[in-house]
């Protein structure tokens, strides 16, 4: 967009100053003091547009170490540099209008040829009007709009010109003053509003009705619980939010950056010109005891691994049970301070626990590579299952050595009625005495109903 807004102002460059120079001559030949007073007019509106034109060029620089952000400030900074030019050129006109009223008419009267220089920049008027407001409207920006007002000014002041140059001719100097005092006022307010508003892109004012929209995405995005602080501005045409949300506290980071990468999808689809940063912040608010007890477990150092958190209630009271797993190789004074820090945690964040059981187990860690199969150690476990009535069709077993590690993988069938507890204790019973015949298993019962 910043390379097509240099490209509109560079055609508009050349128009002006062609305007300038065409004044300029026709002007001096005629003697129109009207012409050539437009014409510097026209010169000092090219200098202007200069300034608009390095503003937009400046713009397009990619972020660096010291504009994070980009350079699109520098556009609104045009802006405003624009804008007060046209102020300072309104007063001008105002003033020169009241002068003229009071001034004795000129010796030398303007003809023909003075009308039709003033004819060629009333066409150069036009056709930067044109070109600059159909480029706003597709691609706007505070330069362009800068000098679409230039353009008017330009476009106003030249029939203002034309027009004292012919109410001259009659005697009707009334005209001039009526005509360049309401040019003045109306481009003292164009400008006026003009500079307000780059004013306001340069202190990184921003809609509040943008900021609520932005809130209305993230907290209708799954999984947001709310959206909590937006901080945005406008730099040029794009616009940054840092955004934060709320998730339940349980949630994992890998499903948190993928909740928060929908967040700034949805925002980019809906504000195409925006860029995001998403900060998520965990919420515990109605996230169930359970998982709220899991996270604090897991996050105390010396924790392989927590597994059957439960809750229940007695007489008013909360009670919690969990099996939290810890080194193997660390002795059971070491592992019974783990528990009580764990405890103390739970009872600190979560004052309603009454108490809270803590089993410990040993954490074996298990290889992702494994060496060939052991038949031996798979023959032994076998006769051991076969030893349990309860055991219907006894499937496929699988022994894998690493070292002194044995992974163990076994699949049996048992009554399909059985009921789940009991599948339970049988499959716990059968890992225990495995466990007691071979060290070093890591042992894994997939139940089947048969």
């Amino acid at each position: 967009m910043f390379v097509q807004r240099t490209r509109v102002l560079q055609i508009s460059l050349l128009a002006i100053f062609s305007a300038f120079v065409v004044e300029l001559i026709f002007g001096l030949v005629s003697n129109s003091l009207a012409l050539i007073t437009d014409s510097i007019h026209a010169l000092l509106d090219s200098v202007v547009t200069v300034v608009l034109l390095l503003a937009a060029r400046w713009a397009i620089k990619p972020p660096d170490a010291e504009h994070t952000y980009g350079h699109g400030k520098i556009e609104s900074l045009g802006g405003l540099i624009g804008g007060m030019a046209i102020f300072l050129i309104a007063c001008f006109f105002i003033y020169e209008s009241i002068s003229r009223l009071q001034s004795p008419p000129p010796n030398i009267l303007p003809g023909l040829f003075a009308i039709i220089g003033g004819l060629y920049t009333i066409g150069i008027g036009l056709f930067r009007i044109i070109i600059l407001r159909r480029s706003i409207k597709k691609i706007g920006g505070a330069t362009l709009k800068a000098d679409f007002y230039h353009a008017l000014m330009d476009l106003g002041s030249t029939v203002v010109a034309i027009i004292g140059i012919v109410l001259v001719s009659y005697g009707l100097y009334f005209g001039d003053f009526v005509a360049a005092l309401i040019l003045g006022v109306l481009l003292a307010a164009l400008s006026v509003k003009l500079v307000y508003k780059t004013a306001l892109d340069l202190t990184d004012v921003i809609s509040p009705e943008l900021v609520e929209t932005v809130r209305e995405i993230s907290t209708d995005t799954d999984g947001v619980m709310e959206a909590g602080s937006i901080l945005m501005r406008r730099s040029g045409d794009m616009i940054f939010a840092d955004v934060t949300i709320s998730l339940r506290g349980d949630t994992s980071f890998e499903k948190a950056h993928e909740i928060s990468a929908s967040v700034e999808k949805n925002i980019r689809n809906k504000i195409p010109n925006a860029s995001a940063v998403i900060h998520f912040e965990p919420d515990w608010k109605d996230v169930p005891l359970d998982a709220k007890i899991l996270e604090i477990a897991k996050g105390m150092e010396g924790v392989r691994g927590v597994h059957n958190v439960s809750t229940h209630k007695t007489k008013g009271k909360t009670y919690s049970n969990l099996h939290v797993m810890v080194d193997r190789g660390i002795n059971l004074l070491s592992a019974h301070k783990i528990s009580e820090l764990i405890e103390q945690k739970i009872q600190e964040q979560i004052p309603d626990i009454t108490h809270a059981t803590i089993h410990l187990e040993p954490f074996v860690t298990v290889p992702e590579k494994f060496n060939v199969e052991d038949t031996e150690t798979e023959e032994k476990i076998k006769s051991i299952l076969e030893k349990y009535s309860d055991i219907k069709r006894i499937g496929r077993i699988l022994s894998l050595k690493f070292e002194n590690i044995l992974k163990i993988d076994i699949d049996c069938s048992f009554d399909k009625e059985l009921s789940i507890e009991k599948v339970h204790d049988l499959t716990s019973e059968i890992e225990h005495v495995i466990r007691a015949e071979i060290k070093n298993a890591v042992i894994t019962i997939h139940p089947e109903p048969d």
